[in-house]
């Protein structure tokens, strides 16, 4: 099979034309060097890239966003191009964009191998889930957007309430044990265990993770969470299947027995505000240090 005949599988032939080969736009914005040659029509894949858009005060170069980007209520009104982590060539590429800027971790693979084919600049950023991370995907966006001096502004406002926040639990000496659920579908436990997310939010706010030694979201086994002994049970204040009434969790016999069920202690938080790893996590990280530790630890 052709390349030409690959991507004509992959994008549909109504965007044959979008793409020029051997002229693929990707930029690489691992050093926070790429700028996109033209900002009137972009895309931002990732509801932490779009929060940002909208910090800096360039969502009027934004044309749409995925499913993740809810933050402000204004990004909502942007037609949406499809969930980060499901996209389709079709959808991003239907609203003729002049860029497209995506956090790292977008996929499926194949169809951000096809964007990255098309005659439109695709620039990638990267992200760690911790301080330094949120800043660099700042100054990245900034840059991309040839926004630098906004950027920088919003870089140094970030930076100083995140360490404000941090500072709330610099000073606890016993640190709750935390366990992260994301799914309680069929009364298996989906949980964190490092390297995303979840743990990050936990050790900024002064918690340790009670997965230890597995990296990702894992089912874990009910004797696993027993073992884990967490103080507390975090999980996003979502319905669905994937969630669980409180006294059916605290019920689930890997749970009854730790320490957080004998105390009835849940903290339910909106998944994008607590995980987005964007301008708003400083005041993600007071909220959940506030709901691990109490009263004392407020400023």
């Amino acid at each position: 099979m052709t390349i030409f005949n690959r991507i004509a599988r992959d994008a549909g032939a109504a965007f044959v034309a979008a793409f020029v080969f051997g002229a693929a736009t990707v930029a690489s914005a691992e050093e926070g060097t790429a700028v996109f040659p033209d900002t009137s029509r972009l895309v931002s894949i990732g509801g932490s890239i779009t929060e940002i858009v909208y910090a800096l005060g360039e969502e009027g170069k934004l044309i749409a966003r995925d499913s993740t980007g809810t933050f402000p209520e204004a990004a909502k009104a942007l037609p949406d191009v499809g969930y980060m982590r499901q996209l389709s060539p079709e959808g991003v590429l239907s609203v003729n964009p002049s860029g497209i800027l995506a956090l790292a971790g977008s996929g499926p693979k194949e169809a951000v191998d096809v964007l990255k084919k098309a005659s439109v600049t695709f620039i990638e950023v990267p992200e760690t889930f911790d301080h330094d991370g949120i800043l660099q995907k700042i100054r990245i966006v900034g840059k991309a957007l040839g926004s630098d001096a906004k950027a920088d502004a919003l870089e140094a406002s970030v930076d100083a309430d995140l360490k404000e926040a941090e500072k709330l639990t610099a000073n606890v000496k016993e640190r709750k044990r935390v366990l992260f659920i994301l799914s309680m579908q069929g009364g298996k436990i989906l949980a964190a265990g490092s390297d995303n997310a979840a743990d990050g939010i936990i050790k900024l706010a002064g918690g340790v993770n009670a997965v230890e030694g597995v990296s990702g979201y894992k089912q874990l086994s009910e004797e696993a969470v027993v073992t884990a002994k967490p103080d507390v049970i975090l999980m996003m204040n979502r319905g669905g299947d994937h969630s669980a009434a409180d006294n059916d969790l605290f019920a689930h016999p890997g749970i009854a027995s730790t320490p957080a069920a004998e105390n009835k202690k849940l903290v339910r938080m909106d998944g994008s505000y607590l995980l987005g790893f964007g301008p708003r996590t400083a005041g993600a990280i007071r909220d959940l240090a506030v709901a691990l530790y109490g009263d004392a630890i407020k400023d």
